[in-house]
């Protein structure tokens, strides 16, 4: 199943028809077919690499399975590691036309996250946890998160006590607990760091309280007080200045504007100008040096009795613009709004409340204008998730994106 045709030729192949054999070659070597498959997600970065995955159902000599699979092109010269040779690592396998190196994998071999395949079998889980201290003889694994090259979650279950294994490149891993070290030290509500391992996995516990978005449907407003979210973000530690800066979304309008335009060409124009307008609006503030979370939206928190329970994924963490940290709540909420208009009272009620709240804490005219940046690098969500309908979903973000800068320039709220 195919997403159609783009104005990227890196896009097209491995959206295109011609996915086919590229999943027939890497499973040949193993004796399996390819039946058929269906895109899962696609991450296109314009000019430098494309990964895609894939849900394929294959027909092994022993029996048929449903296979997650991944695949990557990029230019040659801008590989990221020397590429193994076929069949040295299993279910990988790397093939070039000079100009184009296309790598394709089986989950969980994941080039770029080796510790994934221990934390994806149960005896091998168990072993990992055993190193930690952790007693796991027979534990029960979810997979509960997996984007290609970047990441995964995989929830473990020990029969005890129910823990998260993040996955990450391994370069990542020392820097991310220290984070968990820095803000367990400022007694912030975030998972203890059980262990973690050079190759790149953490060990976490389990957060208590509700997830805030479905806290939201519920109680809306009466959820979480916007006071709470900043007396939160008050309690970052002065330490995380220290930490590199990470340039928040805001900073990647044009990157985003281009993603959307491969996609949709027809729209190119449009977004572009979008892109341009922030870009040249956001140019006129200098960098702040505040303590931020860095990706600060409702599916991050956790909440009970009206307070923030538990914050998750701090690998953003580090000096920037508490705009931009309220900015990323507010757009994250608008286009909840605009993806689920009917099951979306609580999360309006939330928004409209807040965006009053934040103003007292930030620039009017800079929250909303830090807001549409931020709803434009959400708008390839759905092709990246390759849900029905993407084309229309991507064009709603785009147009709240632009209802926000209407709204900067009258203060209004898009809520």
């Amino acid at each position: 199943m195919s997403a159609g045709r783009s104005s990227d030729p890196d896009l097209d192949l491995l959206t295109g028809p011609g996915v086919q054999d590229l999943l027939a070659a890497a499973f040949a070597p193993a004796g399996a077919t390819v039946l058929d498959w269906a895109l899962r997600d696609v991450d296109h970065r314009p000019g430098r690499r494309t990964t895609t995955s894939y849900v394929a159902r294959v027909a092994w000599p022993d029996a048929e399975r449903v296979e997650t699979v991944a695949a990557s092109v990029s230019a040659a010269s801008a590989a990221t590691d020397s590429p193994p040779a076929a069949g040295a690592e299993p279910g990988r396998l790397v093939v070039t036309d000079g100009d184009r190196q296309v790598e394709v994998w089986r989950f969980p071999f994941d080039p770029e996250l080796p510790a994934l395949p221990a934390a994806c079998f149960a005896e091998s889980a168990a072993e990992l946890l055993r190193r930690m201290g952790i007693d796991a003889a027979a534990p029960a694994l979810r997979v509960v998160s997996y984007r290609p090259r970047k990441r995964a979650v995989v929830q473990i279950d020990t029969g005890e006590e129910v823990v998260y294994a993040k996955v990450l490149r391994p370069k990542q891993a020392a820097d991310l607990h220290q984070r968990h070290s820095m803000l367990a030290e400022a007694d912030l509500p975030i998972p203890t760091c059980l262990g973690w391992s050079s190759d790149g996995v953490l060990v976490l516990s389990e957060l208590r309280g509700t997830p805030l978005r479905a806290a939201l449907d519920s109680r809306g407003v009466q959820a979480c007080p916007p006071e709470e979210l900043v007396r939160l973000l008050d309690r970052l530690p002065a330490d995380v200045r220290t930490l590199p800066r990470r340039q928040p979304w805001a900073a990647h309008a044009s990157h985003y504007a281009g993603v959307v335009a491969s996609a949709l060409p027809a729209d190119a124009d449009r977004v572009r100008t979008l892109a341009t307008q922030i870009d040249h609006t956001l140019s006129l503030y200098e960098d702040a040096d505040d303590p931020t979370h860095g990706d600060f939206y409702e599916a991050q928190l956790t909440v009970a009795d009206g307070r923030v329970a538990g914050m998750l994924d701090i690998d953003t963490v580090g000096p920037g613009s508490r705009a931009d940290d309220l900015a990323c709540m507010l757009a994250h909420l608008s286009v909840l709004a605009v993806m689920d208009p009917a099951r979306s009272d609580g999360v309006r009620q939330a928004g409209a409340s807040w965006i009053e709240a934040f103003d007292r804490s930030a620039d009017r005219f800079e929250l909303r204008v830090r807001a549409a940046a931020v709803v434009l690098s959400l708008a390839p969500g759905p092709f990246r998730a390759q849900e029905p309908g993407w084309e229309q979903a991507t064009r709603h973000r785009i147009d709240l994106a632009e209802r926000w800068l209407t709204c900067a320039d009258t203060g209004a709220s898009p809520f």
